[in-house]
Formats: structure tokens, C-alpha cells, sequence
């Protein structure tokens, strides 16, 4: 009976030795931003115990569990349920790895939006709070910035809390952390699609900078360049305009991309400088000289020159305005002491 249990053994030929090193051949090996397959093992108070096939169960944090706050594990995860992980961090010296859901969701965030920014896509978010700088809202769950360049409402910031504004991508920096956005431009969009070049439109003056006037046209503002006013010289839109004038300018440009509206009271003008002699007079005729500015844009579209169209002394080819300073733009990158809070981590 003895010599068949050692004959047994002698036939087997596989010691302890063996069957660990069978183990490390057949072992998975997993490491820190790998996506791995997982079951939950164990629900705790503060995480979570995952069977992803290595020698240890891997542990998720609650704050691991999602991009939004999580006040239990059971929100977010459910007894053996199977789903996707990320792997944190390496194994501690209790073999065991940490890992995240947030890490994936946040990935898939970031192209999400990547993606609608190169779509040019308009969406909507709520502001859950502002700063000194501006808004914050999120979008995919992340948290974005409205710079206040950029906010195109009458109240104040502060009331914009729980307001839902439509939104277009300013800056999309994954590496930097940075999603900023603009109202302002989506609300210029909006506007533009029942706008066009010739139309003349009513409005008031809602600042004056030494470039020109800013004028508010149905809650978007548009730009008339001091070399817009009128075909005589003007050293001051201050000697034209003051603030909350009601007035009539027509179209001359529309730049949908950098949510720009160039306007003009010059191409109005029944003779050169009525802006500055006789502005009722040019109000009167508005519609008259835009009527024949946009009969010379369609001449010139189709290649007849400018005696051909018969347009008078007042509506000559404009010259080309300068540009305006920086300032008359909003800017896309807003300080970084703006950007306080703003960032996702």
C-alpha cells in the first residue's frame, strides 16, 4: 500500500514549488491607468471591495465612485454587479490595488466635449455659482467657466445662480484642466440666424469707448466703429452718442464664429455727415439707403460696377474700418486669477 501512495506521487511529479509558479505564470498583471472588468465583492461603509481576477480584491473609495459627490456606495454600485474600472494606484503593502470610476468618467467627459465643441455646438447648463471672474456651471459633469465678458444678462451674476443659459465652447484644455464658455456668443448665434447684412435694425447705446459705440439690438451687442458713424471725421463717438440714445443702424457684417455684429449709421446717411447734422433725417431714411447699399453689395456680387447700380455720393464703398482694440473683443482666455475655482480635479 506504501509503495503504491509513493509510486502515486513519483507519477504526479508536481510539488509546491511548481504549483506556485504556475500561479505567477497564469497571474494577471495590472497597472496604474489600465481599464479593467470587475464584480462587486463586498459593499463597505466608505467604498467598496472588487474582484478583478488579482490575488487581492481592489478597494474603490466612495470619492473614486463618481464625478458628482456620493453620499453612499449603494448610489453608485450594487452587490455583484459587473462594470468597468480604472486602477488608481499600484498595490499597497497589502497587495491590494485602489481604483476609480471617476478617472473613466471623466475621460469619456472630456471627449464628449471635445467632440460638441467640434460639432460648434450650442448646449445648456445651470450656474451653481459665480466668482469675481465670472459663472460656474458643468457640462458632462464638469465644471465650466463663464468668464463675465461673456455673460449677456441684465441682472446681476449673483441672480444668475440656478438660471439655465444656453452655451457656446470657448476653450476645451484637458491637459490644463480648462472648459471655458461663452453665453454671450450663443445668445449671438441665436440672434444672427433672424439677422442679415443690409438690415437695418433699432437699438440703444449701451457704452462708448474712443473705437466707437456698443449697441444693444434685442439683448446682443453689436459694434459701431467710430469710422461707421458718419462719412465726415468725428474725433469722439463721446460728441455723438451718450448712453441710452435710441437709434436705427443697419448690418454691415456678421462674424457668427467670434459672436461679432459690425454696425453702421455712415452707409444711412442720405448726404456725408447728416449723422452729425440732421440724425432724424437719417432715421427717416434708413430703410430707403439700406434698400440701395444692399442693391450694391448684389451688383458687386455679380460683378457690375458701381456707376452701373446708380448709387449716390453717400453710399459709396465704405472704407474698411480699423480694427478695434483687443478690449472690444471678449476674450476667449480669461485671466487666471478668474479661472479661481473653476478648474476639475
Amino acid at each position: 500500500m506504501v509503495n503504491q501512495q509513493v509510486n502515486s506521487t513519483k507519477d504526479i511529479g508536481f510539488t509546491h514549488e511548481d504549483f506556485a509558479a504556475l500561479l505567477d505564470k497564469y497571474d494577471y498583471h495590472f497597472s496604474p491607468g489600465d481599464v479593467v472588468a470587475g464584480t462587486v465583492f463586498s459593499m463597505e461603509p466608505r467604498g467598496a471591495l472588487i474582484d478583478i481576477g488579482a490575488k487581492t480584491a481592489a478597494y474603490i473609495p466612495i470619492q473614486e465612485m463618481s464625478i458628482n459627490r456620493v453620499d453612499d456606495p449603494a448610489e453608485v454600485l450594487q452587490s455583484n454587479e459587473t462594470r468597468e474600472f480604472f486602477i488608481l494606484t499600484d498595490e499597497n503593502e497589502d497587495g491590494q490595488l485602489t481604483l476609480s470610476i471617476r478617472r473613466i468618467e471623466y475621460m469619456r467627459a472630456w471627449e464628449r466635449v471635445r467632440q460638441l465643441q467640434q460639432e460648434d455646438a450650442t448646449v445648456r447648463s445651470n450656474v451653481f455659482a459665480t466668482n469675481r471672474g465670472g459663472a460656474l456651471v458643468k457640462i458632462e459633469g464638469l465644471r465650466g467657466f463663464i468668464p463675465g465678458s461673456h455673460i449677456s444678462a441684465k441682472e446681476t451674476k449673483e441672480d444668475l445662480v440656478g438660471e439655465d443659459l444656453p452655451l457656446k465652447f470657448l476653450e476645451v484644455d484637458e491637459e490644463r484642466n480648462r472648459l471655458v464658455l461663452s453665453h454671450r456668443r450663443a445668445l449671438v448665434e441665436r440672434k444672427m440666424n433672424g439677422l442679415e447684412v443690409g438690415q437695418v435694425v433699432k437699438g440703444s447705446v449701451r457704452g462708448i469707448k474712443p473705437y466707437g459705440a456698443f449697441i444693444d439690438i434685442g439683448g446682443v451687442s453689436g459694434l459701431l466703429h467710430i469710422s461707421e458713424i458718419s462719412h465726415d471725421h468725428i474725433d469722439t463717438p463721446h460728441s455723438v452718442f451718450g448712453v441710452n440714445d435710441e437709434l436705427k443702424v443697419m448690418i454691415i457684417d456678421l462674424d457668427a464664429e467670434r459672436g461679432r455684429i459690425s454696425l453702421s449709421t455712415k452707409q444711412l446717411e442720405p448726404e456725408p455727415g447728416d449723422m452729425l447734422k440732421n440724425r432724424d433725417l437719417v432715421f427717416e431714411k434708413a430703410e430707403e439707403m439700406a434698400e440701395k447699399y444692399r442693391q450694391k453689395l448684389l451688383a458687386e456680387a455679380e460683378g457690375l460696377t458701381i456707376e452701373e447700380t446708380e448709387i449716390p455720393t453717400a453710399s459709396e464703398e465704405p472704407e474698411a474700418p480699423a480694427e478695434a482694440p483687443a478690449e472690444a473683443e471678449a476674450a476667449v482666455s480669461e485671466p487666471e486669477e478668474e479661472m479661481a475655482g473653476a478648474t476639475n480635479e
